[in-house]
């Protein structure tokens, strides 16, 4: 059984989902302070959690069994993605459960500070008659500049046309094409943009870069009157220095679901003043967004821990399960590769260069490429090592890994090599699939071979002379050791050159095995290499309870 801690309210379709999957136990506990939460991870291979809960990077570290937490909802500011990915924990949201109720909800906000709804409604039920106090402002005919033309964002911009208001929209990963296709004018310039908008919304993510993204100097750059709306995070508009603003004149109001401090301090100058409009964050607090993205959360959880799919993953690429499926034989060969660099090479890696060919350059090579790097780290590291934090930990290390495509076939339809640099030059290896199971590896540096990717491997480099072989495999017999497989290449193609043997084992060697492999003359060095079984499941993603 795989265990899912849920620390914080979930809708019962959720919770259902879980419930009737089979090989998953739900462990539901909410109200925990962060020092239970921490204890009940200990037993917990994927955690969902909404806002309330905070995970930091003490509650992440030593997490061996935790693999996965899944975020009910976009924002994933209350979780430490740094600390997570460093610990191998993939971390997923679900970005479309709540984009209708965040779209419409900013578009209550923007036409209810509008048109005065709140304080006019306030003072009638204090029984005054007032209609010359509140006189409004019409949406049509204004420009809405938005900021983050992501799901909600593009919503937004949907429904503003519906209210025929003119568009406008920044957002760096949004090609002009797709700008146009959606009838937004797009510019790449936000200072630009902000000067020629009636309304400014913001839908971004809370990032370092985008903290304080509106900020004094730029308020002071927009029209005098621009009202400004933030259904997204506290903290992407500065909120003292849009008070001062609103209390200038400058500004005319705002219209407010989130802050920086939740629940928000009695003292905060924004709730003071007449021309700002607060909700208490309940832009997803519909029943319809409420339950989808539990349902969102547990299909994603259950798909993970299930399938081996990674979906809406925002510290690696995501990958369906078909994809796994398809990737796991790749995967399995990039690991392998860097486990036998990290064996061959005794000094330290400065970098490496993977090298994508035929087929193989058509896969998703970056995780091929993690799973690479997990291997290389594998054997010099402590930690938990996985397609999740491998680059971060070999960045960390001055290891700087490089990718190589091309879609020409040469020897084999498809081929990886690998190649690290280290203080003492290079080592290099490649490797092929045979079939849809079967690991070769065919090249270890000038060497060209064919030997099983798996096990326990012996490699002995030899002058090429007759009776070479023979005596070896005596040694071996001799010792008890029996050869599963034998590969041979030579540095050229002609007797009396150096060349390189490797003996797939099915038993290890004893030391006076390799002792007596070693002391025969034409051999110039002997190595043993230790290589996952053939067909062991990829050390990652799910770990199994017990």
């Amino acid at each position: 059984m795989y265990r899912v801690l849920i620390t914080d309210n979930l809708s019962p379709a959720g919770l259902k989902i879980l419930k009737e999957t089979p090989g998953i136990e739900v462990d539901l506990r909410k109200g925990l302070t962060p020092d239970e939460v921490r204890v009940a991870l200990h037993d917990a291979d994927g955690i969902i959690i909404r806002s309330e809960t905070k995970l930091t990077p003490e509650i992440l570290k030593d997490q061996p069994r935790l693999k996965a937490i899944v975020r009910a909802g976009v924002g994933t500011d209350n979780i430490n993605l740094p600390a997570a990915t460093r610990e191998g924990i993939v971390v997923m949201n679900t970005p479309a459960g709540n984009t209708t109720s965040t779209a419409e909800h900013t578009i209550a906000m923007m036409m209810a500070l509008s048109r005065n709804i709140a304080p006019a409604a306030s003072k009638l039920r204090d029984g005054v008659w007032d209609r010359k106090s509140f006189t409004g402002t019409q949406l049509a005919g204004k420009s809405i500049a938005i900021v983050g033309l992501g799901r909600i964002g593009l919503a937004v911009a949907r429904r503003a046309m519906g209210l025929e208001m003119k568009v406008l929209g920044f957002d760096p990963f949004m090609s002009v094409e797709r700008a146009a296709e959606q009838g937004i004018e797009l510019y790449r310039d936000i200072d630009e943009m902000i000067t020629k908008c009636d309304y400014l919304t913001v839908h971004t993510p809370l990032s370092p870069e985008t903290t304080n993204l509106i900020g004094a100097e730029r308020l002071a750059k927009m029209k005098k009157g621009v009202r400004i709306i933030n259904c997204a995070r506290g903290g992407i508009i500065n909120e003292a220095e849009l008070a001062q603003a609103i209390e200038s004149g400058h500004i005319g109001g705002a219209a407010l679901d989130v802050f920086v401090k939740e629940p928000t301090p009695p003292d905060n100058p924004l709730l003071k003043l007449p021309q700002v409009l607060c909700t208490p964050h309940l832009a997803a607090s519909t029943d319809e967004a409420q339950e989808l993205v539990a349902v969102e959360a547990a299909e994603i959880m259950a798909g993970f821990l299930v399938r081996h799919e990674v979906r809406h993953a925002v510290n690696m690429a995501p990958i369906s399960s078909a994809e796994m499926a398809d990737m796991r034989i790749y995967l399995d060969l990039g690991l392998r590769l860097g486990v036998v660099l990290s064996q061959l090479n005794k000094s330290g890696v400065r970098s490496a260069k993977l090298t994508f060919r035929g087929e193989a350059a058509t896969k998703k090579t970056k995780l091929i490429s993690n799973a690479f790097a997990a291997g290389l780290l594998s054997s010099a590291l402590a930690e938990n090592v996985n397609i999740v934090n491998a680059e971060m930990l070999a960045h960390e290390r001055g290891i700087q890994i490089t990718e190589s495509l091309s879609s020409e076939v040469s020897d084999f339809s498809t081929m990886i090599s690998a190649t690290v640099y280290t203080d003492e030059g290079e080592c290099s290896v490649a490797g092929t699939i045979f079939g849809r199971q079967f690991l070769r590896l065919v090249r270890v540096n000038q060497f060209h071979l064919d030997a099983y990717l798996d096990g326990t491997l012996l490699l002995y480099r030899h002058i090429d002379r007759p009776g070479v072989i023979g005596t070896i495999g005596t040694a071996c017999g001799q010792h008890n050791v029996n050869i599963a497989h034998m590969a041979v290449g030579r540095e050229r193609n002609e007797p009396g050159g150096e060349a390189l043997a490797i003996l797939n084992l099915d038993n290890e060697p004893s030391a006076e095995a390799l002792a007596a492999v070693q002391a025969n003359p034409a051999v110039t060095s002997v190595q043993l290499l230790r290589l996952p079984k053939a067909g062991n499941p990829l050390p990652w993603l799910t770990t199994q309870s017990v």
